[in-house]
This record gives structure tokens, C-alpha cells and sequence, in this order.
């Protein structure tokens, strides 16, 4: 007996065959999502995203600013002392990396596995995930000291014959995150062609036409065009989807392989990954949460969407306060005092205000999600987003400054704290992602088009045999075949 790819769950006239709500709501048709998401990139700017962008822009100027003084001055300019080598810097560059993670589980792993609700937020957090790498490349960049030696990190011939050291962990930084930034790159514009093309046969402008043309590949939607990208989009899929989990396990080597109590231990690489994913999607929430409304998105980023994102929150947050716990009892297990004393500092030293901050947001108030009415609460949500990540940035604090304030030697003790300067860089770092951001928005389609199509009962190809009509001109729909 025959089935079709596209099954009764996504239908928008009410429930699916397993009493789930419509991915798609308002019974849209296909010219009608492509309206929908295409307006956005065609109308004239509005005075609100100018706006936003000149705050956007002044904040990312102020980060250029903090890095010319950093270069001018050197790294004292920076909260560094004796034992706190590694501060904000550090801190900020695993933060950023951790948000980039979401995009890529969203757009790789989801895809693999099928899971059609993917297919509204894909675009949005790939683009994330393309912004936040680039913030977090800025803090490896300018926290070597002599940033005029920087290239001596990539394995290029130079004058002074220096090669990369390879036994160094900051070179694994190099390769694991400039690898998952082109991987990244190439899947985000591959997944965009489709809706290039029908940018471009939308148009009536010239030089729209042109541009649209060139980066569209010559798309004309026949069906060995879809039949290469799919096969394209399969193995690109494939390729990223080690890279979740090789990523953050690399940056969390950074760590794990020194002696340092707090940081030698093989839980880290899960660990990092697992908190990676739930500040990720946390990211996602704050920002797709406002751009549906300001976009009138709501039929396609529904409310099912959001309380999917919520459940994985609450299943990696719960993970992550796992680990929280294994670390006690590891320090506790192993019987060696320097650790077991990392963590009780933790705890009750000087830090246990970031300690304590970091338990509450992380593991406690995720578990709100529990409940259903907060899962599909929007308020409730949002403000649920942003606590994730005060609490995730507070972990990668408590991880890098906890464990270095007391090491061995207690007359090398000293307490660290940032300078305005690490504020400030840090504050940059948000004025460039939210400035690659509302580029994005404005000129790009935030939803990828082709693929919310493609889960819409209207793409399985018996569904024309009783809905003859239904125009479909100058879409882009992908070629769904039946399955046997």
C-alpha cells in the first residue's frame, strides 16, 4: 500500500493524525507564504529597523573602539592578575560559540531525522549561528597579546619559518570553529537558492534581478534542480551534524586537558555540547519570538514551534544540571582535596554569588517548562530565553575564573574583576550580532520558503487531484515524491 512523504499533521484545518496541532496555520496557501515571507525584503525600509540599526551599528563601534584601545594599551587594560589569566575574553569567546550551536542542530540533526517542524525557524538560527561565530572569532583574535603574530596560528610559510603548534589547544579553537563557520556558511546559502529564485522572478527592479540572478545559481525549480539539491543539501547535512558535537567538544578541551583543579575532567565535552544546545535555543526563542510578531509570522512560526524549542530546552537544561551534580561527586568520589575544594569554593567562596546565580537560571527555572501552559506562554518564554543566557554566560564564568582565583599555592590568590574595557568589548560583540542580524532581516527571507512548502499537505502531489486551481506562479515548490 502507497503513502505520501507529506502525512495528515500538518494539516491546517485542525489536528494531525496523532491529536497534534498544524505546523501551519490559516490555511495559507502556497502563493500566500511566499507573500508572506517575501514582503519583508521587498517593501521599503521601515523607520524602525533604521533605528535599530543605528543603535545596533553605535554599540558595534563602541567594540571597535575597546579593541583599537586593547591594541594601543595591551592586555592590562583588561581585569587580568597572577593567577586569572584567562578572563572575560575567554569567557565571552566559549559564550558566543555555545549560541551558534542551535542553528546547526536545527538545520542539520533535526533534518536527518525528519523532524518537519525544523522547517519555520531553520533559516533564522543558521544565521545565528553564522553571526555568533563571528563574535566569538573576535576574542581568540585580540586575547593573544601580540595580535600581530596572529597568522603565525594558521599554516602558512612565513619569514620566521614558525608553524602552528599543534599540541596547543588554541589551535584546536582555530580549525574546529573556522571549519564549522564554512560548513555552516555553505549550508545556510545552499538552503537559501531556492528562495533566491523566487526572489528574483518576483521582482521588477534590474539590479535585483541581476544580483538575485547571480547568487540564485540559475535555479529554475525543474526537477533535476531539485533532485541535485536535495542529494546536496543530504550530504551537507551529514557533514555539519559532527561538527555539533566535535565543536564544543574541541572547546571544551581548551580545559579539560590542563591540570587545574575544576577543569582536568572527562565530563566536559557532553557537557559543553548539551549547554551549548540549550543557550542556543534559548538565543532562537529571544529572537524569533519578537521578529514573528514585528513580521507578522505567526502562522508559520506558530505556537507548536515554540513550545518544541521549550521542550529541548528543558531536556538539555536538565542535562546540564546533571553534570552539575557529577562534578560534585566526582570532586567528592576521586578523594583528591584540591578538587574537592574547587568546587566547595565554588560553592562558598568569594564567587558563590555567579555559583548560585548560575544554579538558578540553569537548572532550576528551566523546570517551569514542564508545565505546558508556561511551554506555550509567549511572556513567559521570552523572559524564560534571556535568564538561559545570563545563566549560561555565568557558567562559562564560574568554569573559567572559579577554578584559577585559588590555585595551589594560596599566597597566589587574588579576586578577580572585569575593567570597563572587557564590559564594553563585551557589550560590542551584541551591537555586531545584532547588526548582521537586521541585514539579514531586512534583505534576506528569515523563513526558508521552499521548505515550510514542502511540509504543507498542499506539496503531496495527489492533494491537486481534488483541489484543482490552486495557483502556484512564480513559487518555488519542491518536487515531493510518493513513498512506497
Amino acid at each position: 500500500m502507497s503513502t505520501t512523504a507529506t502525512t495528515d499533521i500538518n494539516h491546517p484545518d485542525g489536528d494531525g493524525s496523532h491529536g497534534e496541532p498544524p505546523l501551519i496555520t490559516g490555511n495559507l496557501s502556497f502563493h500566500e507564504i511566499t507573500d508572506l515571507v517575501s514582503t519583508h525584503t521587498e517593501k521599503k525600509t521601515p523607520p524602525l529597523w533604521y533605528v535599530a540599526f543605528g543603535l545596533a551599528t553605535s554599540i558595534t563601534g563602541l567594540l571597535f573602539l575597546m579593541i583599537a584601545y586593547l591594541f594601543w594599551n595591551g592586555t592590562g587594560v583588561w581585569g587580568l592578575n597572577n593567577p586569572v589569566g584567562w578572563g572575560w575574553a575567554i569567557v565571552n569567546f566559549v559564550f558566543w560559540v555555545g549560541i551558534g550551536h542551535a542553528g546547526t542542530l536545527i538545520s542539520a540533526i533535526l533534518f536527518l531525522f525528519r523532524q518537519k517542524w525544523r522547517t519555520s525557524i531553520n533559516r533564522a538560527a543558521e544565521a545565528m549561528t553564522l553571526f555568533a561565530v563571528m563574535c566569538a572569532l573576535v576574542f581568540p583574535t585580540i586575547h593573544v597579546g601580540r595580535v600581530w603574530a596572529v597568522y603565525w596560528m594558521l599554516p602558512i610559510p612565513n619569514q620566521m619559518e614558525m608553524w602552528p603548534q599543534f599540541k596547543s589547544p588554541l589551535l584546536w579553537d582555530v580549525f574546529a570553529v573556522s571549519s564549522y563557520f564554512l560548513v555552516s556558511l555553505v549550508f545556510w546559502y545552499v538552503g537559501l537558492v531556492p528562495d533566491l529564485a523566487t526572489l528574483r522572478d518576483r521582482t521588477k527592479k534590474i539590479w535585483r534581478q541581476r544580483v538575485l540572478g547571480f547568487l540564485s545559481l540559475g535555479w529554475t525549480g525543474a526537477n533535476r534542480h531539485w533532485r541535485n539539491y536535495e542529494k546536496c543539501y543530504l550530504l551537507l547535512a551529514a557533514l555539519a551534524t559532527p561538527l555539533v558535537l566535535s565543536v564544543h567538544s574541541v572547546v571544551s578541551f581548551d580545559f579539560a586537558v590542563s591540570i587545574i583543579p575544576g577543569w582536568h575532567t572527562t565530563i566536559f565535552p557532553p557537557y559543553f555540547v548539551a549547554g551549548a544546545i540549550f543557550s542556543g535555543f534559548a538565543m532562537v526563542q529571544t529572537l524569533m519570538i519578537i521578529a514573528r510578531k514585528v513580521y507578522n509570522l505567526e502562522n508559520i512560526i506558530t505556537i507548536s514551534h515554540i513550545e518544541r524549542m521549550n521542550i529541548v530546552i528543558v531536556l538539555t537544561g536538565s542535562m546540564v544540571g546533571f553534570a552539575y551534580i557529577t562534578e560534585f561527586f566526582i570532586a567528592w568520589y576521586s578523594g583528591v582535596q584540591y578538587e574537592q575544594y574547587a568546587f566547595l569554593n565554588r560553592m562558598f567562596g568569594p564567587y558563590a554569588w555567579a555559583y548560585w546565580t548560575m544554579m538558578f537560571c540553569n537548572l532550576f527555572f528551566p523546570q517551569f517548562f514542564w508545565s505546558k501552559k508556561l511551554r506555550t506562554n509567549i511572556g513567559f518564554t521570552f523572559f524564560a530565553s534571556i535568564i538561559v543566557n545570563i545563566g549560561m554566560w555565568f557558567e562559562r564564568f564560574v568554569i573559567t575564573v572559579t577554578s584559577l582565583h585559588r590555585d595551589y599555592l594560596p599566597s597566589s590568590w587574588d579576586y578577580y574583576t572585569p575593567t570597563i574595557v572587557d564590559i564594553l568589548t563585551f557589550v560590542g560583540t551584541f551591537g555586531l550580532f545584532f547588526t548582521l542580524f537586521l541585514l539579514f532581516l531586512r534583505w534576506v527571507p528569515m523563513v526558508a520558503i521552499a521548505e515550510v512548502k514542502g511540509v504543507m499537505p498542499k506539496a503531496d502531489p495527489h492533494y491537486y487531484e481534488d483541489h484543482e486551481g490552486d495557483g502556484m506562479a512564480g513559487d518555488h515548490i519542491p518536487h515531493v515524491k510518493p513513498a512506497s
